[in-house]
């Protein structure tokens, strides 16, 4: 998490660099974002979401191919102008990533980038709907991010997953709830009903 520079001749004050944006501080107050040079400032996902969050990459992380690791809250570099340009950093819920990516950021710092992604994943939240629909999806289509999931969790729970279709941006690959199989970017059999959180009484009375 990445913290706003204080002072007033800061680098905050014109457009920052994905680098410049990776060189902050860890900030534990709040959750930031860059957008275009600009930083975007969020609240933290509220329990439900990271409830979700979490019984998902729980049912994902055993079902990886070998050389894949699943992440939450992952920043990703997503290169859409030139390095010295004003970047666009933005934090997946949950992201998958090739191994050799995960340890080179573990090690050396730096960003996850786009050609280490293979699928993005954004769980919507009541104020989010628009983010993950419009403006991520295209922002991660045009990065060349292959695979972008939309999980709704009103009910019933759904899974929209989307494919890079060349210059189109994502195609839809067709919405689906309950237990399901998605082929891509690999096979993954996923139980979305577990995904909402419930009080113990309404679990024992179904």
């Amino acid at each position: 998490m990445s913290v706003v520079p204080a002072h007033p001749e800061s680098p905050a004050r014109r457009p920052l660099t994905a680098a410049e944006f990776a060189a902050f501080e860890e900030d534990d107050q709040h959750s930031w974002e860059l957008q275009e040079g600009n930083l975007v400032m969020s609240r933290f996902a509220s329990p439900y979401h990271m409830f979700a969050s979490a019984r998902l990459l729980i049912q994902l992380e055993p079902q990886l191919p070998e050389g894949l690791f699943v992440l939450q809250e992952t920043e990703i570099d997503l290169r859409l102008l030139q390095p010295w340009e004003p970047g666009t950093v933005r934090r997946a819920d949950l992201t998958v990533v090739e191994e050799d990516a995960f340890f080179r950021v573990t090690e050396e710092g730096g960003i996850i980038r786009p050609d280490d992604v293979r699928l993005v994943i954004e769980i919507v939240s009541p104020g989010s709907k628009r983010m993950d629909h419009r403006i991520k999806r295209e922002e991660c289509a045009d990065a060349g991010i292959g695979h972008y999931w939309i999980v709704d969790l009103e009910k019933p729970v759904s899974l929209l997953p989307l494919h890079l279709a060349h210059d189109l941006g994502y195609a839809e690959d067709g919405e689906v709830t309950g237990d399901c199989t998605v082929d891509g970017p690999f096979p993954v059999s996923l139980r979305l009903d577990e995904l909402a959180a419930e009080p113990s009484s309404a679990r024992r009375d179904r």
